[in-house]
């Protein structure tokens, strides 16, 4: 609840008071550095010395600018890393730091947009603070106060009460006025990464890899309230002085029609609704003005208006700039209507006219510049796509055909010798005298190893170089399993063999071939002389079940170095078909590896 802070909420009250507090000092010195020297920059321009002074200001409200990104890190916040561009040396590097759009975004932030903000949550942190400690308090220091004016019944237990509602609300609105910093804060500062976090503990110390760009919507956004700032110090003063407006009706109405402009940046619906609505409040107020004086559509309310117009057609959808010019004719329209012929002379009724014809053809031109913007804006961006994707598949049409190369290399090197070992233990028998018949099998076996070896390799590089049918070429399956035993068994080992025979599609039979034949590799290499036990079966659940097993080595010895990748290559094979795979020593000291693959949907869902 808002008024009941738990345990969680007060831990971070002081991790959220280290952003707010220091922010309102690290800005005020920054301004006090800053303003003064783009000052004295721009008046001695002219001289040169200026010149010089630019870039110093700019490096140092980038300086400014790292501090309040690491601010906002230390409270949680993962930001980007500017991206600066090369400085440089000598003249042509100080021209490069007043050319970055970076560093001008850091100054303006700093000079301009963050003294407002952090005056804000400071001074609203404080005087919760205050307001807490004097009501908490009021039974010792209300005694003071002089007497005099009408008591209030039950002050002090009033004071008491509402001491403790803000007591009690600090934490909170100390985390609301926090959010809004950083909020505020973030976008200007190159955004946050994303998957970074919002919590009160400090975030751990990572290495960033994101290639942070400028971001566009900080300029958009600066600019628009830029101009909205403009329209309501213009027209303030206007809409109260020269058509006589209350002041305060002035205010709102002015502010309601350049607020329109800035919501229409991120809420189209939003900008449209208070475009129309400031517009209508501005004619109603302005209805009796001088007949010299533009109506229904005073100057500052025209710009406003085309302000939100602009915005809505280059940011927005077509519709809503439209709907947003046609309830502008439509109000214009309507004050035509209205307006009585016997209060307004003639030449009053053809200046409202003229008017509103000049307000629908403005506004219109906007629409269409607007419109017109956003079409470049849009084919410049897909021809930017465009080009990134050719960039992109021209890389990996590189890398294609740097795996062929490699894949032909290899095959050249590895042939050779796995040809080398077929004819030689082929053409054993003939060359060798005195084999016995055991030792003549022994050498065919390693010739027909060889050869199904050097048959699946040139498979596997046809593969890879091949664009025809691939299901034509011959790939091992699971009927294949009891070939691989017998020639595992031919090197002595003790294998027995529970192979069930199963219907399964012939990704299915690859992969579990596969797996069999790393599991006897392993086997082989490492627990040389030991049982090893092998077994393919289904389950109820339409899954192939492939264990295969040894039993700890009677002596020790040394294995076989290998790679190190088989079993990595059979999670991948079985992982790809939705399945999984579990390996690891055994109790009785040996090594065991089950794989279950389902054989009803080849591919994961």
């Amino acid at each position: 609840m808002f008024l009941v802070p738990d345990r969680h909420s007060l831990r971070r009250l002081g991790h959220d008071l280290a952003l707010i507090l220091p922010g309102l000092a690290l800005t005020l010195l920054a301004i006090v550095v800053l303003l003064p020297l783009a000052a004295v920059s721009a008046a001695l321009a002219i001289v040169w010395i200026g010149v010089l002074l630019f870039p110093l200001t700019l490096a140092l409200a980038s300086v400014y600018a790292q501090l309040d990104r690491a601010r906002l890190r230390r409270w949680g916040v993962e930001v980007n890393p500017p991206s600066y561009r090369p400085r440089g040396r000598g003249p042509r590097g100080l021209l490069r730091l007043v050319t970055d759009p970076r560093r001008w975004l850091d100054l303006a932030f700093e000079a301009l947009i963050a003294l407002p903000v952090r005056a804000l949550t400071v001074g609203v942190t404080v005087a919760w603070a205050v307001l807490a400690l004097a009501g908490l308090s009021y039974w010792l220091w209300g005694r003071t106060l002089p007497p005099g004016g009408t008591p209030v019944p039950g002050q002090w237990s009033l004071a008491l009460v509402l001491g403790l509602a803000l007591a009690l609300s600090f934490p909170a609105m100390v985390r609301a006025l926090a959010l809004l910093d950083a909020v505020v804060s973030v976008p200007l500062l190159g955004g946050a990464v994303p998957g970074s976090r919002r919590r009160g503990s400090p975030a751990p110390p990572t290495v960033l890899t994101v290639d942070a760009r400028l971001r566009e919507g900080a300029w958009t956004w600066m600019t628009v309230a830029f101009i909205s700032f403009v329209l309501v110090v213009v027209s303030w003063p206007v809409t109260a002085g020269l058509y006589s407006v209350h002041p305060a009706v002035a205010m709102l109405v002015s502010i309601a029609s350049a607020l329109a402009g800035v919501l229409a940046v991120r809420w189209p619906w939003a900008g449209l609704s208070l475009s129309i609505v400031g517009a209508m409040a501005t004619i109603l107020a302005t209805a009796s003005a001088p007949d010299t004086l533009p109506w229904p559509w005073p100057v500052t309310a025209l710009l406003a208006h085309c302000l939100t117009l602009t915005v809505l057609a280059v940011f927005h959808r077509w519709f809503w700039a439209v709907s947003a010019w046609s309830g502008g004719a439509l109000l214009t329209l309507i004050s035509l209507l209205i307006t009585e012929p016997a209060i307004r002379a003639d030449d009053s009724l053809r200046a409202v006219t003229t008017n509103g014809v000049v307000l629908v053809a403005i506004s219109g031109g906007v629409v269409l510049l607007g419109l017109t913007v956003r079409q470049w804006l849009l084919i410049s961006s897909q021809v930017e796509q465009a080009q990134s994707l050719g960039a992109d598949q021209m890389r990996r049409r590189y890398e294609l055909e740097e795996r062929s190369r490699i894949a032909r290399e290899l095959h050249d090197v590895v042939a050779h010798s796995m040809s080398v070992i077929t004819v030689q233990a082929g053409t054993a028998k003939f060359r060798l005298s005195g084999l016995d018949a055991q030792t003549e099998q022994e050498f065919e076996d390693i010739a027909a190893s060889s050869r199904q070896a050097l048959g699946e390799m040139r498979s596997l590089l046809a593969t890879l170089r091949t664009d025809d049918d691939l299901d034509d070429m011959p790939m091992p399956g699971l009927a294949d399993v009891t070939d691989l035993v017998e020639t595992s068994r031919a090197t002595g080992a003790s294998i027995s063999a529970d192979l069930e025979p199963v219907e399964v599609p012939p990704t299915v039979g690859l992969t579990a071939y596969r797996v069999v034949q790393e599991a006897l590799s392993n086997a082989l290499r490492h627990a040389h002389g030991a049982a090893i036990a092998v077994s393919v079966s289904s389950t109820p659940e339409r899954t192939l079940q492939v264990n295969v097993s040894n039993v700890a080595p009677e002596s020790e010895h040394d294995p076989i170095p290998g790679s190190g990748l088989g079993l990595s290559g059979i999670h991948e094979r079985v992982s790809a078909l939705g399945g999984s795979v579990q390996a690891g020593p055994s109790p009785d000291g040996g090594y065991a590896i089950s794989a279950q693959i389902p054989i009803a949907h080849p591919l994961p869902r």
